[in-house]
Order: C-alpha cells, then sequence, then structure tokens
C-alpha cells in the first residue's frame, strides 16, 4: 500500500526482492507504476493516497474514509499473509490497527515522523503493526525505546546512489554547456510547495546573480503542471535569467552542481548521498504552518541534519525566508571549496551508514514473519 511516488519504487523493489524467495507471490493493494511494472494488481490508484498537509487533507477526507472502509472489508474477506504499509501513516496504521486486530500481520515500512511531531501517535503504532521497517538508525532508537518490535534497514537510496558521482559527466549528460558555478533550484515535487517556494527560489537566484553574473541556474520539474507555475513565476521576477527548465532528472540535475537550493523532504536525503552542499527552505500555508508549530518538536527538519544531529544545512522555515538569506547562504557555498569538501565527507560517513541492502533485509523480516525461511526461492 503505496502513497507517493517514493513508496512506490520502495515497494516495487521489495517485491523484487520477495519474489527471489517466493517466485509464486502474490501482491495486491494501492499501487504505482513502479508496483504494477513489478506486477502487483492495484485496488485503487496510488494516487488517491497522494494528499499532504494538515489543512489540504480535509477536503479528500470523505473519499479517503470510503476507500479505507472498502480495503478493510476486501481484506477482512481475502486475508493476505502480511500486510505491509508503505509510508502514508495516517491512512495505512488505521487500516493495519484494524487488519491486526482479525488476526492478519501487520508490518509498516517507513516510519512517520513520529519523532518530530505528533508522539503520542507511538501508542497506535504500537496497536496497528507487528514490526516498523525503519529507514533510518535514530528511528529503529526511538521505537525501542517505547517498546515497538523495530528494524532498522537502511535506505534503498543509498543501495542505489554511487559514491562518487562526477558533475563534469552529469552537465554533459544533461546537454549543459557551461563551466561556470551551476546552482540547482528544487522548489518541490509538488504543485502546493511549488506555488509557495517558486518565486522565493527565482528571488534568491536573481541576488546571487546581480552579484555573479558568471552563474547559471538549473531546475527540474516533475510534471507539466510544476513548470507552468515555475514558468509564471520566473516571468514575474527575471524572464532574462540564465534558468534551464528540465522535465524530471532531479538527481542528474543536483549531481551537476556546485550548490542546491531544494524544498524540505526526500530531496535533502538525494542532495546528501550525492554529496552536494544545499540550503534548505520550506513554506507552509498560514494555517497549516500555525498548526504545525503546536505539534513539531525536533531541532531540524532536514534530514541530513537530523541524521548526524548536528546543523551541517542551513534551513529557512516560513518568515525566515527572503532573497538575500538564501542568496547569501548559496553563494557562500560556492565560494568555500573547503566547507563543501568537509560537508562531503561527513555526508560519505552518513551514506556508509545507510548503505544496508534495505530491499533485502526488509524481504527477509517478512519471510520470517510469515514463518519461511529465508533461504527459499
Amino acid at each position: 500500500m503505496a502513497g507517493e511516488a517514493s513508496g512506490d519504487n520502495i515497494a516495487a523493489g521489495l517485491m523484487r526482492a520477495i519474489r527471489q524467495h517466493e517466485p509464486d507471490a502474490v501482491f495486491e493493494g494501492v499501487a504505482g507504476p513502479r508496483m504494477k511494472e513489478a506486477g502487483c494488481f492495484s485496488l485503487y490508484p496510488m494516487e488517491n493516497l497522494s494528499v499532504m498537509g494538515l489543512v489540504e487533507v480535509l477536503k479528500h477526507l470523505p473519499g479517503l474514509f470510503a476507500m479505507r472502509r472498502e480495503l478493510r472489508r476486501h481484506f477482512l474477506r481475502n486475508p493476505p499473509d502480511i500486510f505491509i504499509g508503505i509510508d502514508a501513516p495516517d491512512f495505512n496504521l488505521s487500516l493495519e490497527k484494524s487488519l491486526k486486530r482479525a488476526g492478519i500481520r501487520t508490518l509498516h515500512y517507513v516510519s512517520p515522523s513520529v519523532w518530530a511531531w505528533r508522539q503520542y501517535r507511538v501508542r497506535k503504532i504500537a496497536a496497528s503493526v507487528d514490526c516498523m521497517l525503519t529507514l533510518f538508525p535514530f528511528e529503529e532508537r526511538f521505537y525501542r525505546e517505547h517498546n515497538v518490535p523495530a528494524h532498522f534497514v537502511g535506505h534503498p537510496l543509498a543501495d542505489l546512489i554511487a559514491d562518487d558521482i562526477d558533475p563534469l559527466q552529469a552537465r554533459e549528460h544533461l546537454g549543459i554547456k557551461h563551466k561556470g558555478p551551476l546552482v540547482a533550484l528544487l522548489p518541490g515535487s509538488r504543485v502546493g510547495e511549488v506555488k509557495r517556494l517558486a518565486g522565493d527560489f527565482l528571488r534568491a537566484a536573481n541576488w546571487c546573480y546581480e552579484r555573479r553574473n558568471d552563474m547559471q541556474f538549473i531546475v527540474p520539474l516533475t510534471n507539466n503542471a510544476c513548470r507552468t507555475i515555475f514558468e509564471d513565476a520566473l516571468a514575474t521576477v527575471n524572464s532574462q535569467l540564465p534558468v534551464t527548465l528540465l522535465s524530471g532528472q532531479g538527481l542528474e540535475v543536483m549531481a551537476a552542481a556546485n550548490a542546491v537550493l531544494l524544498a524540505s523532504g526526500t530531496a535533502t536525503l538525494e542532495c546528501m548521498l550525492i554529496k552536494r552542499p544545499m540550503v534548505m527552505a520550506y513554506r507552509l500555508s498560514p494555517l497549516t504552518y500555525q498548526l504545525a508549530r503546536l505539534l513539531v518538536n525536533t531541532p531540524y527538519y532536514s534530514l541530513p541534519n537530523l541524521l548526524a544531529d548536528r546543523p551541517l544545512v542551513k534551513e529557512f522555515i516560513q518568515d525566515d525566508i527572503s532573497a538575500e538569506a538564501l542568496g547569501e547562504e548559496i553563494l557562500r557555498l560556492i565560494e568555500n571549496p573547503s566547507h563543501t569538501q568537509e560537508l562531503a565527507t561527513v555526508f560519505s560517513k552518513i551514506h556508509d551508514e545507510l548503505r544496508q541492502d534495505a530491499s533485502h533485509i526488509a524481504a527477509d523480516t517478512i519471510m520470517e514473519m510469515t514463518g519461511r525461511s529465508v533461504t527459499n526461492g
């Protein structure tokens, strides 16, 4: 059961690893394109779960509740050997709780940020899952302190991304001929994120360009809707800014860059694994932000800082965001190569810790939970 692209990729890798033990395994659930390619029968489209934000989700609640009720009935009538929720905690955990009560084994893969906000959810998690698979070691420690069975498996991205990625090769592959400083702008993968951050990112880029006209900018955009929003913002800020817009290719874009300005989220992890210096910014709708402030309990928002437990990456949230603040940090990263090399060294150590062959460790756990030998297949 996956709710967005990252979960779809994780689930597909897990399915392939399970099939190495059980070639005839049958999968069904809420699937994205990668899961379908790997052979999962989709009961509902994954897009139905791709909703973010405390306020934004409200209008989708009736449909989500109806979908969850039908899935509960389906799995109670047709009990699986194991139910695996991939992320999407607000949806999956309630479903897992009902199925666990009915005697169906439940596993949740990708922990919600319960250690950061709404910590009271750990009680619901304990009642919902037989095991939590975590991507990060500090998550496993948190669950064990709260007596919830958990297993750190590492992050699948850490298994996929190579240690040293040549920026010149990345530029050549993308068709970027510019030899000077290149800054990647990643304002998010969702329309709402791009709406809230595109203007800020472009004003920061313009601030930098006014001080160094040897700079260029490159922007990977996930879909046409995000591209349209970004183009409108560009026309408002400075249509002459040297910006290259691309469809997707976010990892290669970061690899080609000297520095990256990005939204909070998985992109900060990807950038860290590629060993590029970054500046993180995030802006929520005003009401969502005010609600979140009451519930969040974490010193950091970006994954590199959480994993290192220190401020490696500058973070700008809500009203802290300005063209000058972001621009100054971008220039600092570009003009201080010794600092960026120090960052790369720390990022490499974290990469090594996260490289655990996640899909296969997760598959082994599932084989054990279902009473099967991990040597099968």
